[in-house]
């Protein structure tokens, strides 16, 4: 199952295998701008699942998912609640906006932040040795959250490092594994840094550059406007990061450090969320009232062709690298290509779907 919201302020919960909608969650008077999901057990060792969700109306709403009802509502925010981090090591779930809050399972505020700054945090990823890291506009701030030792419910928030490599605000933050997390901002950026020293370890910028496609006719444009750029969101399998980059979803193999698949519209509309589904497959929403299933296939090799020299030879800038065209020819041959393709179409919004 999972579950998707938008501007409407409704949550559908959906059934993973069939589109079906299993249902239709009612609470939120503004539009939904975080949505997380929580295995909790209680005194009988049950395991109930949860959903929590944010809106603008300055709530969050704790769902039973077996039933669809509401469990618990929180309005004690001075803010919109712009994400949502469950932290299962530790039991607790976090919320960012103007503070970052520590909540447990009961909904018992444990400790936050003060007052960051008026952007505030627009996205959490949790990091190993129970650190976080938050998006406050361009910069990256890790936190490092401790409970007391003497069994009180009594937590501290550490403020332990600021990261200013973006050249704009970031957008978006995924946790790849425990080595490894990755960022995106507006002007297209991607960078992957190590999750316990917090130093960069490669970065992209060019997802929109058509010579980095050979086989994508190259499209010719003198400026990009920053809709077209903006890294909305980031998920990953261990493996590639898909990165839903103005109307299309980009696929970045990590070990390879590039760009090695991409569905340049992917929607109408901008892609707003994306996440990742088994068998190699993901889903996306957008803000043409969208969701759709995609699934990362492997082309066909066809006899390799001489690679063009790139975008700027065409214009002679530069001159033509004989060695290094051959040696990117060996790598196209040994390469498998990768494309996504539509598998599914679900339709159910009436507006733009943010998570």
């Amino acid at each position: 199952r999972f579950a998707s919201a938008g501007d409407d302020g409704i949550i559908f919960l959906w059934n993973a295998q069939t589109g079906e909608k299993l249902y239709e969650l009612h609470g939120h008077t503004h539009k939904i701008t975080a949505i997380a999901s929580f295995s909790s057990s209680n005194v009988t060792e049950e395991k109930t699942d949860v959903i929590i969700t944010a809106s603008a109306d300055r709530t969050v709403i704790v769902w039973d998912c077996t039933s669809g009802r509401q469990v618990q509502k929180v309005s004690c925010f001075h803010s919109t609640v712009k994400c949502l981090t469950v932290l299962q090591r530790l039991n607790v779930w976090l919320s960012g906006g103007s503070d970052l809050c520590v909540w447990n399972q009961k909904l018992d505020l444990l400790c936050k932040t003060s007052h960051l700054t008026d952007a505030g945090i627009s996205a959490l990823v949790e990091l190993p040795k129970n650190c976080v890291a938050a998006a406050v506009g361009k910069e990256l701030i890790i936190f490092r959250l401790s409970a007391s030792n003497n069994g009180s419910e009594v937590w501290n928030i550490l403020q332990v490092k600021r990261l200013v490599d973006h050249q704009d605000n970031i957008s978006s933050l995924v946790s790849v594994n425990d080595l490894t997390f990755v960022t995106g901002s507006h002007i297209g950026e991607l960078i992957v840094w190590d999750a316990l020293d917090w130093t960069k370890q490669a970065s992209e910028c060019n997802f929109w550059d058509s010579s980095v496609h050979p086989d994508v006719q190259p499209e010719i444009k003198l400026s990009q406007s920053p809709h077209e750029t903006s890294v909305q969101h980031l998920t990953s399998d261990e493996e590639c990061v898909f990165a839903g980059v103005g109307k299309g979803i980009y696929v970045y193999n990590l070990q390879m450090k590039r760009v090695i698949a991409c569905q340049r519209t992917a929607h109408d509309s901008s892609v707003l969320h994306i996440e990742k589904l088994p068998n190699r497959q993901l889903i996306s929403c957008s803000e043409d009232g969208s969701v759709r299933i995609w699934e990362l296939r492997e082309k066909q090799q066809l006899p390799a062709e001489p690679v063009p020299t790139g975008f700027f030879n065409m214009w002679g800038f530069g001159r033509a690298n004989k060695q290094a065209n051959q040696a990117a020819k060996k790598m196209q041959e040994n390469t498998p290509v990768y494309f996504l393709e539509l598998v599914g179409d679900l339709i159910g919004h009436s507006s733009a779907v943010q998570v």
